[in-house]
């Protein structure tokens, strides 16, 4: 069991998230406002809807929200690396995570 810190107030931060989708049929679109009060950080995603499939809007948003949070993972993880190699802490050579590849 961790011991609790001592002389030091528990942070609490507050980060707003913004998710808009637009509809274009057969494309669905997201795109992600994260405002982290130091910060404001944006990804996009798009979901297609085959024209032989039934058009279910829902499925289309729930797509190209999903594939956007994704990406705003891989900006945050950027962000990350990029903080980290500017204060030395860590061997930028080596791969943090297999979220770094874009595979959309």
């Amino acid at each position: 069991m961790t011991e609790p810190m001592r002389g030091r107030s528990p942070a609490v931060k507050e980060w707003r998230l913004n998710l808009y989708l637009s509809e274009h049929d057969p494309d669905t679109t997201a795109r992600i406002v994260l405002d982290t009060g130091d910060n404001v950080l944006e990804s996009r995603a798009e979901a297609r809807r085959s024209p032989y499939d039934p058009d279910v809007p829902e499925i289309g948003d729930e797509l190209a929200a999903g594939r956007a949070l994704i990406a705003m993972g891989r900006v945050l993880l950027r962000a990350a690396d990029g903080d980290i190699k500017a204060v030395g802490a860590f061997d930028a050579e080596e791969d943090l995570s297999p979220l770094w590849l874009d595979r959309e």
